[in-house]
C-alpha cells in the first residue's frame, strides 16, 4: 500500500475540506481519467483496490497514472482506552480529495474498456466519481 517515506511532522490536526479543487482537474497524462464529485478522504487502502479493479480488467494492456497520493497521517486511540493520555498513534494515511480532482487517468486503450475499468474502481471509492476524456 501507498505510505509515505518520511513526514515532517508525525502526528497533524485534522483540518478541513473546503471548495473545489484548483490543481490537478485536467487530463495530464491520459486520454480518459476518474474525476472525484465529492470531498472526502481516501485512505491508502482504497486507492490500492481501486489500482488492482483497474489492474485486473486491463490484463497488460494500456497505462494507469495514479494522480493522489495517501501523505496525511490519521491517528486513532486503541480500544477501551481512558481519557487522557495524548493523543492516539498513526493508523493510517489517507488523501483529502475535494470534487473536481483526477484520481486516474489511462491510456493505450480504446474508450469501452477504459470505461469499465474506471467504473470499477470508481465503486471501490467512498464517493461519487465521473468518467472523462480528452
Amino acid at each position: 500500500m501507498l505510505i509515505p517515506k518520511k513526514v515532517k511532522h508525525r502526528k497533524w490536526h485534522k483540518g478541513s475540506s473546503k471548495g473545489i479543487e484548483t490543481r490537478g482537474t485536467e487530463l495530464a497524462f491520459g486520454s480518459f481519467g476518474l474525476k472525484a464529485l465529492e470531498a472526502k478522504w481516501i485512505n491508502s487502502r482504497q486507492i490500492e483496490a481501486a489500482r488492482r479493479a483497474i489492474i485486473r480488467y486491463l490484463k497488460k494492456r494500456g497505462k494507469l497514472w495514479i494522480r493522489i497520493f495517501p501523505y496525511k497521517p490519521v491517528t486513532q486511540k486503541g480500544n477501551e482506552t481512558p481519557m487522557g493520555g495524548g493523543k492516539g498513534g498513526v493508523e493510517y494515511y489517507c488523501f483529502p480529495i475535494k470534487p473536481g480532482r483526477i484520481m486516474f487517468e489511462i491510456d493505450g486503450i480504446e474508450e469501452e474498456a477504459a470505461k469499465e475499468s474506471l467504473k470499477r474502481a470508481g465503486e471501490k471509492m467512498p464517493i461519487r466519481t465521473k468518467f472523462i476524456m480528452r
